[in-house]
């Protein structure tokens, strides 16, 4: 029995939880294993074993539960696959060289417009390179000769012609009418009932938000950063929380460049801007959400690596914004604060391990009706915060990670449970005390 147990008494065993994926993938969290295998692909690299260290480095890149990387022999050649998002991308590797290509869409004709932007994007890439097939499809390639192929080089140019493969196909076939889609690769289909619900999420958030920028007590022009953290808010959880591909995933980052890009313009009309993005997502007929609403594989992620105490510092920086709109009785706005740190953290960052699952509690808690509707354990029964079970889910998330992190100890009596933004607040700090040093 753990001291949590202890002091609030032991839960009922929880119903199996849903399994519904979310967030973005992060390859941050490596096996032991993994971390071998890369050692290994640089060691037979330097030897100039270089089909050796073509193998490792696709052990390496293999994530496991995500069946995202297939490897095979083909006489002397090494064939291989990966996945990232709805895109696979295919190649060979062998003592003369290794060469990997994705296929983004299929031209139904040859237009100036789309190739022009192709011919631009080509001299922002590192490695990679757009081209044409003879059978007018549009595909990023990289090749390179096995003396110039580390692990290193290796890892930022797939890294990069994946990623830009995966993004690529939906902007520039939403953008180019000549353009048309191919080579989708989808893991599963999301059950019916599961796509309802998060269709109806996403419309009545977005609902209720323009309800409290139009009919709420404070002014948008003269409170604006206040609104700017409940529109960011309302961006970082819809992407965490609905896990969305195609349009919708593309919308949520414009929003996230509109809101930090140095334009000129004041938070006021920076909030004017999202809203319009948002109304599109509204105006969006449902079968179009339902037609992006599946899960795919990946192998590698695109947020940025943070540790504890940098992720600590923005708590800190953050958290005292909601100080004045709690005690002025604006809790919805104060309470978007907290939402704003927990899901812009998780949209952007590869958080340590257990950050991110204290982070995703905190969202379950603040978001209990959505959870609710999708089948998962209630921290929040009749407006009232259920101690137990939020001490409990704590104790867990501790002992999941006691070998790992053994100075990890969440003093669970800074929690505030007056009201779900006061313990938003405190929670936070309850996070930030936390200490994760010497964690494996």
């Amino acid at each position: 029995m753990t001291i949590f147990d202890q002091i609030f008494g032991n839960s009922k065993p929880a119903t199996p939880a849903p399994k519904i994926r979310f967030g973005r993938f992060s390859d941050s969290y490596h096996l032991a294993a993994q971390d071998a295998a890369f050692d290994e692909a640089v060691q037979a690299f330097s030897r100039g074993d270089f089909v050796d260290s073509y193998k490792a480095f696709f052990d390496y890149l293999h994530n496991a539960g995500e069946e995202n990387v297939r490897v095979w022999r083909e006489k002397e050649d090494i064939g291989f696959e990966l996945f990232q998002g709805s895109k696979k991308v295919t190649g060979f590797a062998n003592g003369r060289k290794f060469y990997a290509v994705a296929i983004v869409a299929r031209a139904n004709s040859l237009q100036s417009s789309f190739m022009r932007r192709l011919l631009d994007e080509n001299f922002e890439l590192k490695y990679s390179r757009f081209a044409l097939t003879p059978a007018n499809e549009i595909a990023i390639v990289f090749d390179s000769y096995p003396v110039d192929s580390s692990p290193y080089k290796l890892y930022a140019a797939l890294k990069e012609l994946a990623t830009h493969a995966d993004k690529h196909d939906d902007l520039l076939i939403d953008e180019f009418d000549a353009l048309e889609p191919t080579d989708i690769n989808i893991r599963r289909h999301l059950p019916q009932a599961e796509k309802e619900t998060k269709y109806r999420y996403i419309k009545r958030e977005i609902e209720t938000d323009f309800g409290i920028l139009d009919n709420g007590k404070l002014h948008p022009g003269q409170y604006a950063t206040g609104f700017t953290y409940l529109l960011l808010y309302l961006c970082y959880k819809l992407d965490y929380l609905t896990k969305p591909e195609g349009y919708m995933m593309e919308t949520l980052e414009r929003i996230h460049r509109l809101a930090f890009a140095k334009d000129g313009k004041n938070v006021a009309q920076k909030n004017l801007t999202i809203r319009k993005e948002f109304q599109k997502l509204l105006d969006r007929p449902q079968e179009k959400f339902f037609k992006e609403m599946y899960e795919v594989r990946s192998t590698f992620g695109i947020t940025t690596p943070i540790d504890h105490e940098k992720l600590a510092l923005i708590i800190g920086q953050e958290l005292p914004n909601m100080k004045w709109y709690l005690e002025q009785g604006h809790e919805q706005i104060a309470l978007a604060v907290p939402g704003y740190i927990v899901s812009f953290s998780l949209f952007y960052y590869a958080l340590p391990a257990p950050d991110k699952e204290f982070f995703h509690l905190l969202l379950q808690i603040i978001e209990h009706t959505y959870f609710d509707e999708l089948g998962f354990r209630s921290f929040v029964r009749n407006g009232r915060l259920e101690k137990k079970a939020i001490c409990h889910e704590i104790s867990g998330i501790t002992e999941r990670h006691c070998k790992a992190c053994p100075h990890m100890q969440p003093d669970v009596k800074m929690l505030v449970w007056n009201s779900l933004p006061q313990f938003a607040e405190s929670y936070l700090h309850m996070v930030r005390t936390l200490d994760l040093s010497g964690c494996a």
